[in-house]
């Protein structure tokens, strides 16, 4: 009976083993993949049974790793397709997470002062353990390993050394086992507990600095586009002085027309002079050149999409924050608030009311529009669920968190709010 349940067993490991080094490797359990995997599980635990029988239980431990291990990571490698580095540290993190069962088998024999009492807790603990690393280490672990040939030695290195040790302290030699084999299998369950505690951490961590770093860099596409806006406005700007630069000329030519008498031809000059005009000349806000360049876009945008921008600007010449920052933070607010006020289907609610002013030291920017539909809040963010509405939201709070400042998101019965503070 014992026989049995050791041969049980030992076909319980090597299925755990496989499946824990396939889990960690993120190998997708296709049906390709399963047979594949089915095949090499029989064929391995073929080979063990003959060594078994042939060779015997402790000769077949010796030659554990060249059965099974060494099979394993030519079958991950050349059948499965992943890097040698891969298959390595995924096959000795398997080996170490191995040692957790063991623990709970050796408390069991200890309890019921039986072998029976090793299987009776060594099993349902072996299930156990797949079914929390499968849930909640498998995925961290085969993104830290994808990650980088850096990221996989340091994944494997520790795995590999207890490997070393436990083959050389308990395989190849006894001396490990003087004395209780539950102390022994003790030590190696919080290790590899405390292990993998150590890297479902690191992954969080990393996966944080990820997310941060997209940010930042998503902050830095916006300053580069917001740079480039406000780039297209100077320009506008340089043309308008041009143009009134010109006027001497456009006078010449309107008063040769009328020597000739050509009034058509006037008239025809002449609106498309005030168009152009119109078109260049960017209305008077605020002292401050590049809140009036904006706000003059966005109000021809406004009226391009049916939408009514009422804006309001007391702003000095030159401030401590940038062009660029001031440029991204009027664009993404703005163009979101116009975006939404243009799909509220009554066109007298379509309308958006920008206020930007300095008070006691502080830049105090206020935007509010009407939406249709639903806005969710999360974080203090609002979360994107109609097209065009919460774009670059993320930009704004952390260039006001750049400088100490902040910004407020709100709604109010169909109403959304902005508010930013930034210190001068």
């Amino acid at each position: 009976m014992i026989q049995l349940l050791d041969l049980i067993c030992y076909g319980l490991v090597l299925l755990f083993g496989i499946a824990v080094s396939v889990c960690f490797l993120g190998i997708e359990y296709s049906k390709k993949n399963m047979v594949s995997i089915g095949c090499f599980f029989l064929l391995t635990l073929y080979l063990q049974i003959c060594s078994w029988l042939f060779l015997g239980i402790e000769q077949t431990k010796q030659l554990y790793p060249l059965i099974v291990h060494l099979m394993l990571v030519l079958f991950l490698r050349i059948i499965l397709k992943r890097s040698w580095l891969a298959s390595l540290s995924s096959v000795f993190a398997a080996y170490l997470c191995c040692q957790i069962p063991k623990w709970f088998g050796s408390i069991g024999e200890m309890i019921f002062q039986t072998q029976f009492g090793y299987y009776l807790s060594y099993i349902p603990a072996m299930a156990l353990c797949y079914f929390f690393l499968r849930k909640y280490v498998a995925v961290p672990v085969s993104r830290i390993i994808a990650q980088s040939k850096k990221s996989c030695l340091m994944f494997g290195t520790i795995p590999f050394l207890y490997y070393v040790f436990d083959y050389v302290s308990t395989i190849y030699t006894d001396w490990l086992y003087s004395g209780s084999t539950v102390a022994v299998h003790f030590i190696p369950s919080v290790v590899s507990m405390f292990y993998f505690v150590f890297v479902l951490l690191y992954y969080a961590e990393t996966q944080k600095e990820k997310s941060a770093q997209q940010e930042r860099d998503q902050m830095a596409a916006q300053l580069r586009q917001a740079k480039i806006e406000f780039d297209t406005l100077r320009q506008m700007q340089e043309q308008t002085r041009q143009y009134r630069h010109d006027m001497r000329h456009h006078f010449l030519l309107l008063q040769g027309l009328a020597a000739k008498g050509d009034v058509k031809k006037i008239v025809h000059y002449l609106k498309t002079a005030e168009s152009d005009l119109e078109a260049f000349t960017p209305t008077q806000y605020c002292e401050n050149e590049t809140v009036n360049l904006l706000l003059s876009s966005f109000e021809t945008l406004a009226k391009q999409t049916g939408v009514v921008l009422s804006a309001e600007a007391c702003i000095p010449e030159i401030l401590s924050i940038s062009d660029t920052e001031i440029c991204s933070l009027l664009s993404n607010s703005l163009e979101n608030a116009i975006t939404a006020a243009a799909a509220v289907p009554i066109p007298e609610k379509r309308i958006v009311s920008v206020k930007i002013t300095v008070y006691k030291g502080k830049l105090l920017l206020s935007v509010k529009n009407p939406y249709e539909g639903k806005v969710i809040l999360h974080d203090g963010l609002p979360q994107t669920i109609q097209k065009g509405h919460g774009y670059g939201t993320h930009n704004i709070s952390a260039i006001a968190e750049l400088h100490g400042g902040q910004a407020l998101f709100s709604t109010d019965s169909s109403m959304f709010s902005l508010k930013v503070m930034i210190p001068l």
